[in-house]
């Protein structure tokens, strides 16, 4: 009998530390550390009081609140209370954009979970909060892939080179769907993106399903994704579905070599567009 031959899948989720380290990080994703030229990521979970400093380096940054409050100050930027939800699923989000060789002093009023999204910047923008006001939310799909969808950072909005974006699909939806990529670079049709997906499950015991695959079957994952974990998604199809009594969030960070956002449908499924 024939076999198949047995391919080796790249590790595509990225776990958070159950504690914080000393500064408030959980989980922190580099370029260099997987394989990529753009996108960076990171998650900082802080006590009330604690205080976070960061640097951007050469890199811009849009820092978003997935939970609680906190006082900012970025260059010579400041805003007393950035954030108003005290979980994902309720409501946007407030963020703020940081661009390069810019100092970042984050005091936690509240208990607070942010995210760090980064890519390479030519410090074309001032830094600037982005308030739920400023998040356009568009209901995307229907029927059992109708989900939610909160632009923090679309291509529309002034940045060098991050497109950051929330996604909630309630219990029992598919998201991401029908099935789409954007690994080649051939503007307009379609854009090379890195991407990231930070998973937060309500309740949190549950899990998502996310497949990361490519039309020559050369990369084929099927991935059990859990509360607090990344899923990196280098290339091909990325489809994510949340089980039934389980609501998902995931945050996701893009960037690459042109800050637009053109993807392929996965010719077999384009049909249920």
């Amino acid at each position: 009998m024939h076999m198949a031959k047995e391919k080796r899948l790249p590790d595509l989720i990225v776990k958070s530390r159950p504690t914080p380290d000393e500064t408030g990080c959980v989980l922190h994703v580099t370029p260099q550390a997987v394989g990529w030229t753009h996108v960076g990521f990171a998650v900082y979970r802080l006590a009330e009081g604690q205080i976070l400093h960061y640097d951007t380096a050469d890199r811009e940054a849009c820092l978003v609140f997935v939970s609680g409050r906190g006082a900012v100050r970025a260059g010579r930027m400041a805003w007393p209370e950035v954030g108003q939800r005290m979980n994902p699923f309720d409501g946007a989000p407030h963020a703020v954009y940081v661009p390069p060789q810019t100092a970042v002093r984050l005091e936690a009023i509240t208990a607070v979970e942010v995210a760090v999204c980064t890519a390479p910047g030519r410090g074309t923008y001032p830094p600037r909060l982005i308030g739920p006001d400023d998040v356009a939310v568009e209901v995307r799909g229907a029927g059992v892939t109708e989900r939610c969808v909160r632009h923090i950072l679309p291509e529309t909005a002034p940045a060098d080179g991050l497109l950051v974006v929330e996604v909630i699909t309630p219990a029992g939806r598919w998201s991401s769907w029908p099935p789409h990529k954007h690994d080649r670079h051939d503007p307009p049709c379609e854009t090379a993106l890195e991407e990231t997906y930070y998973y937060r499950i309500r309740p949190q015991q549950g899990f998502a399903i996310q497949r990361v695959y490519t039309a020559d079957g050369v990369l084929d994952a099927t991935l059990t994704v859990r509360d607090g974990e990344t899923v990196l998604v280098p290339r091909g199809y990325h489809p994510v579905a949340a089980p039934p009594g389980y609501d998902v969030y995931y945050l996701n960070v893009m960037a690459g070599p042109v800050r637009q956002w053109r993807i392929q449908f996965d010719p077999e499924h384009e049909w249920q567009r």
